[in-house]
């Protein structure tokens, strides 16, 4: 069978969208030569801050044959996540804790590899070939793939953006060694728009199409391991696990249907809208049951916890006092060093009782 008939392409996407995908398309493996050039002056630069793995994958992630040199076509897929509820309602509930929409359902990682594992099962049935999956724990530039793809562009804020599914795409991608005919790059459409620079509370974009994850909100509550430093703590808000503002601001968004979203994204009542006193009350096992099937399971406790109290810091509520007071306490220096700090911020008692 020749692999580059329409036919196969056209039913490589209905098998897609059977399986849950929003949307599809292919590309040359050597599709986006200038990601790999663009990824080293970055990491040149310092701006990847903890994510030493990024450095140490950096020639792999450059391009897909330098993961895997027998690669000929990416087929690179997006499943849509678009959310019902506006992403930015609880940014005045400072008592309740703000979870990035992608983790307030299921885990990504599962129902993305499992769909794509399908998919490649497929397509070796039609097409015998070598083939490859990957969601984003491998290293794979997904977002310069899925734009060279035809799913979208990267917008200023650096994510794709797809004019159907606006900010709300998971990325996934099979490698294969299989000649597809590739579908024609996405234009880029943010225009002279900046809403999702204007909107990042700490400045994290030096440029537009650029971003210092140092001060990224969803890299210090999810990447960064130790205290989170003091300038950007109040900027944080009530976020505790990831930041939305630059994704939710996109005027692509008002195209996204959350009917076209898998519902193993769908948010789970106890992440939705979490009270912060729960989350400053979490021991492991407690951590580990509430955030069990969730990807927020991969930062553990401590972090979370961590966030919580910052959260708690910036909430004003003085009700919040004890449960920080115990957790000023904590074994582990940076969570007790979170709640000393947020206990100062609700100018209640922090000294030699709630010291270490």
């Amino acid at each position: 069978m020749d692999e580059g008939k329409p036919a196969l392409r056209e039913r490589l996407r209905d098998k897609a969208r059977e399986l849950g995908f929003a949307a599809i398309g292919v590309t040359k493996a050597d599709a986006a030569p200038a990601a790999g050039r663009r990824l080293r002056e970055w990491l040149d630069e310092g701006m990847h801050g903890d994510m030493l793995w990024m450095a140490e994958t950096a020639d792999r992630r450059s391009s897909p044959s330098g993961l895997w040199p027998e690669v000929r076509s990416v087929i690179s897929l997006g499943m849509s996540y678009a959310p019902e509820a506006d992403p930015l309602a609880l940014a005045e509930r400072p008592d309740l804790g703000r979870i990035s929409v992608y983790a307030q359902g299921g885990d990504y990682h599962d129902t993305i590899k499992k769909a794509l594992k399908a998919l490649a099962r497929w397509l070796f049935a039609e097409a015998p070939s070598q083939l490859k999956v990957f969601v984003d724990t491998a290293p794979v530039m997904e977002k310069p793939l899925a734009e060279a793809a035809g799913l979208g562009w990267q917008g200023k804020h650096t994510n794709l953006v797809s004019r159907e599914d606006g900010s709300w795409l998971f990325l996934g991608a099979i490698y294969t060694s299989l000649e597809l005919e590739p579908d024609i790059p996405h234009r880029a459409h943010c225009g002279s728009c900046s809403a999702c620079l204007d909107a990042c509370p700490t400045n994290a974009f030096p440029a537009p199409f650029r971003l210092d994850a140092r001060r990224c909100i969803s890299y210090l509550t999810i990447e960064h391991k130790g205290p989170i430093p003091e300038e950007f703590r109040g900027a944080i808000g009530n976020r505790v696990y990831g930041c939305d503002d630059c994704l939710a601001v996109c005027p692509w968004n008002r195209f996204a249907d959350a009917a076209r979203a898998n519902r193993a994204f769908l948010p789970r009542a106890e992440l939705a809208a979490p009270a912060l006193a729960d989350l400053l009350a979490l021991d492991d096992p407690a951590f580990r049951k509430v955030f069990a099937g969730s990807p927020i399971k991969r930062i553990g406790r401590n972090r979370m916890v961590r966030n919580a109290a910052i959260a708690a810091g910036n909430s004003g509520r003085a009700e919040l006092a004890p449960a920080l007071e115990r957790l000023a306490l904590d074994e582990d220096e940076v969570v007790a060093e979170a709640a000393r700090w947020a206990l100062g911020r609700l100018g209640a008692p922090n000294g030699p009782a709630a010291a270490r």
